[in-house]
């Protein structure tokens, strides 16, 4: 397997690695998809953005909403997934839950408008979420499974509605009776659901404040709102990252026009400290 090439580096460098695991769901173009396929959704609610496709942006069409064995199917894929990601030497699995996604998208109002055991109620519609959840840990293991959310985030046309805050409270409070290695949390600024998470969420907590600087970098450490900081973009544009924060810096700026575009630039380019 191809991936096993990045997981022996990254263990021959003493590091860990964990594979993240999503579905977009409504967020997909047929351009983008083999045999032109329709997105999928909790409901056929098109997200109102548009997509990049081989033609330039497009509007995002309307999606087919998925049968209830369809949704199984989903979770097996899941499993099937974390599966494969172990068997390509890597350490865990983080489940998306966050950006608007396949599972964001069963959280919220504007999204899930079902009927059945998957829509309505505040359980109902983390119902997804938990299901997708236990069926990865029971294939790898909870010590290999991490998750992460975004509550509150806006992204691919997500609203949550009145009751979204209402909606993690529950949820997160159900999966951390699961000693699962982390929860990865996108906060956009609500400090008393942070600090509700906090008490609720009994692993290891990632915060990523969204435009956090570099240095309040450790800011959530030193308050004990989190146990790791994330990094992100910033190892991406400093390859040497840990030596460039050891010596403060100076650091690449990352160039935002590059992300998700494909081959070396912006990806494997940068230079290091020394070049």
């Amino acid at each position: 397997m191809a991936w096993k090439k990045v997981t022996s580096r990254v263990h021959n460098e003493g590091g860990r690695i964990f594979i993240q695991l999503m579905h977009a769901g409504r967020v997909s173009h047929p351009d983008n998809t083999p045999h032109h396929r329709q997105p999928v959704a909790p409901s056929a609610i098109a997200p109102g953005a548009e997509m990049f496709t081989a033609e330039g942006m497009k509007d995002i069409p309307t999606p087919r909403e998925l049968s209830k064995e369809e949704i199984q199917e989903v979770v097996k894929e899941f499993r099937s997934a974390a599966a494969a990601a172990i068997k390509a030497g890597a350490d865990g699995v983080e489940i998306h839950g966050a950006n608007g996604y396949l599972i964001q998208q069963f959280l919220s109002e504007n999204a899930n408008h079902r009927k059945d055991e998957y829509g309505g109620t505040v359980e109902n519609r983390a119902r997804f979420a938990i299901e997708v959840t236990k069926a990865v840990i029971e294939e790898i293991g909870a010590e290999k499974t991490g998750i992460r959310f975004s509550p509150e985030g806006t992204l691919n046309g997500i609203v949550e509605g009145d009751s979204g805050n209402e909606v993690y409270r529950y949820l997160i409070g159900e999966l951390s009776n699961l000693s699962m290695a982390y929860l990865h949390l996108m906060h956009f600024g609500n400090e008393p659901l942070l600090k509700e998470i906090r008490q609720l969420w009994t692993q290891p907590l990632i915060v990523n404040r969204m435009g956090r600087p570099l240095d309040q970098l450790s800011v959530d450490l030193d308050n004990g709102m989190a146990d790791i900081a994330s990094v992100g973009v910033w190892a991406l544009a400093n390859p040497d990252f840990i030596e460039r924060l050891e010596e403060n810096g100076p650091f690449n700026e990352p160039d935002p026009t590059t992300l998700y575009t494909g081959g070396a630039k912006g990806y494997t380019d940068y230079p290091f400290k020394n070049e």
